[in-house]
């Protein structure tokens, strides 16, 4: 079920390349373990969902990589640097740590009700 990773590939661009683009949460989960992603406000507008699934990447990735990998799935996030995140429903720094299993929050600066 699991299957070695070459080591050429950055652990951001495993978790990028082996997520199915628009994957509804469940989907991409069924092929190994996975990190759930909830979308809040403008940031599930501009995806165009709520959340989702990706599959996870072989070794924990930064916050800041993720983001990278979410702009490049979703361009009009950018800069998605600007963005915050909140992994197992605390809030986090670009610098911590998404490894499988997890649930990151995406979500804008400033929210509304």
């Amino acid at each position: 079920m699991n299957r070695a990773t070459t080591n050429t590939a950055t652990a951001a661009d495993q978790l990028s390349s082996t997520a199915a683009p628009g994957s509804a949460a469940g989907g991409p989960a069924d092929r190994g373990p996975a990190v759930h992603l909830l979308y809040f406000a403008r940031v599930a507008e501009l995806t165009g969902r709520r959340e989702e699934s990706w599959p996870a990447p072989a070794e924990p990735i930064t916050g800041a990589a993720f983001l990278e990998q979410l702009q490049q799935r979703y361009p009009l996030l950018a800069p998605a640097s600007r963005l915050r995140l909140a992994v197992n429903q605390t809030h986090a720094k670009h610098t911590a740590l998404i490894r499988a299993g997890d649930e990151v929050a995406v979500f804008e600066p400033v929210t509304g009700g």
